[in-house]
């Protein structure tokens, strides 16, 4: 058997860990595992691949929407092909070299394998027993797909899959109405394709704030078919097309039809395959592993973080409790995660961007004050004939804490970071905003006039 100092599962943001140990200590006897395509799930079947395929897909409605500004311009045609190669070209050569560098290192063993716990800090990997003094699981989540009657005799395709396509379908029935299939339902419809979201919670994306769903639900549905409060119940392939029959909330049933069709109702935990309970680790009812403050896991010196966790799955999370953990690990003093001001993207045309509370609870712990600014009541936002947009903050009356923001609009991605940083400084108040001047006529300066229209009574936008 052999043994490690520390041992990683996975290839994503527990690399800053292990590149930190290393830092400091060289000397280290590292172990890292993973069993897919080494760089983690952000590089290799998330975040960089679904945007560089999203980038095209904006500058395809940009160009569908030059029309507005008396711009007569055809779109002749879209390498569809090129876009996907592009993309597959850079994952997998970032990837290989990530491979390359981990099989070919001096400093740790790399076990390209799945690992799985046999007993208390103890994994065997690819035909080898392995025990670590300190373990750090980063193991990631899988797409998670629900019992529907007759979907596991019909082919579709995940988020991950669709990410490799080579054909381009002409229609295709998005199953699920989230964050991957508002991105991707935006993708394929401007590649050409024919597509229709059919999503069981009322309310499209139903993570955000109600109105910056129904924005979004708005003009996303310019260039495709959304259904929500739609529960798929059936699914069935008949001569190459496939029927997805759903019921709406009164049980009235529909049947929609495509050439393809694309599971996005979420992600689930992977951890099963490591057999965590073996090492004493809990999971909670859905398989997340349990962590407390510090993200040590209920065995002692093992820590989990990242989507393996379950609580926000975002890459710049990820990387976020990677220092949390590296901390608790190797240093005196114990950090505790603080998720109060946590921001995350949709990126889609329009964009949306959201952190902190939303106004329904944020009104359940404090008294507030909310403040609204539309894209077309700036000058920059008028130029750009943006229309329906709009940036809502919300911020604890008595103190001008920032409790939260939300934002539907183009680069609403960016816009957003100025109130998330405020919401990591000093007191968190807005009082920078109103000192810090904004650059007229920049499209920053909506945010700054959403500070400027705060009012305490529900203000409906």
């Amino acid at each position: 058997m052999k043994k490690y100092d520390s041992i990683a599962i996975g290839t994503g943001s527990v690399m800053s860990i292990v590149s930190q140990v290393l830092r400091e200590d060289p000397e280290k006897d590292i172990a890292v595992i993973e069993k897919d395509a080494p760089g983690g799930i952000c590089l290799t079947r998330g975040c960089i691949p679904s945007k560089m395929i999203l980038y095209p897909a904006e500058i395809v409605k940009h160009v569908k929407d030059a029309g507005k500004f008396g711009i007569d311009v055809d779109l002749n045609d879209i390498d569809k092909e090129g876009i996907m190669e592009r993309m597959g070209e850079h994952v997998d050569e970032e990837s290989g070299s990530i491979g390359h560098n981990l099989k070919h290192s001096d400093d740790l063993d790399f076990y390209h394998e799945t690992g799985t716990f046999v007993d208390d800090y103890t994994l065997e990997v690819g035909g080898e027993v392995i025990k670590g003094d300190k373990i750090f699981i980063c193991s990631g989540s899988e797409p998670l797909i629900p019992p529907i009657d007759g979907l596991e005799s019909v082919d579709y395709l995940t988020s991950e899959e669709l990410l490799r396509i080579e054909d381009f379908p002409e229609s295709i029935i998005i199953i699920g109405g989230g964050y991957i299939a508002a991105e991707y339902g935006f993708f394929l419809s401007m590649m050409g394709t024919d597509v229709t979201i059919v999503g069981r919670n009322p309310q499209f994306v139903p993570d955000e704030e109600p109105k910056i769903s129904e924005v979004l639900e708005k003009k996303l549905s310019e260039h495709m078919d959304i259904y929500t409060g739609h529960e798929a119940v059936k699914v069935r392939e008949k001569k190459g097309k496939k029927g997805v029959m759903a019921k709406d909330r009164g049980g009235k049933k529909k049947t929609f039809k495509g050439d393809d069709l694309l599971m996005a109702t979420g992600r689930k935990s992977n951890a099963e395959y490591l057999q965590p309970e073996k090492s004493g680790i809990e999971t909670d009812e859905r398989g997340w592993i349990r962590v407390n403050e510090h993200l040590e896991t209920s065995k002692e010196n093992i820590w989990a973080l990242g989507d393996a966790v379950g609580k926000y799955l975002f890459k710049h999370v990820a990387n976020y409790e990677a220092e949390i953990a590296y901390s608790n690990a190797f240093e005196e003093e114990k950090r505790s995660v603080d998720y109060h001001a946590v921001p995350h993207a949709v990126f889609t045309y329009p964009e949306v961007a959201s952190v902190g509370m939303k106004e329904e609870e944020a009104r359940e712990e404090h008294d507030v004050l909310v403040g609204y600014h539309s894209y077309e009541d700036t000058a920059k936002g008028m130029a750009m004939k943006a229309e329906d947009y709009f940036v809502k903050v919300i911020v604890e009356k008595n103190t001008y804490r920032i409790l939260g923001a939300h934002i539907v609009g183009p680069q609403a991605s960016t816009l957003i970071q100025e109130i998330v940083n405020l919401m990591y400084a000093g007191n968190q108040n807005i009082h920078p905003i109103y000192r810090g001047m904004h650059i007229h006529p920049a499209l920053s300066e909506v945010v700054e006039k959403a500070f400027y229209n705060l009012h305490s009574h529900e203000h409906h936008h």
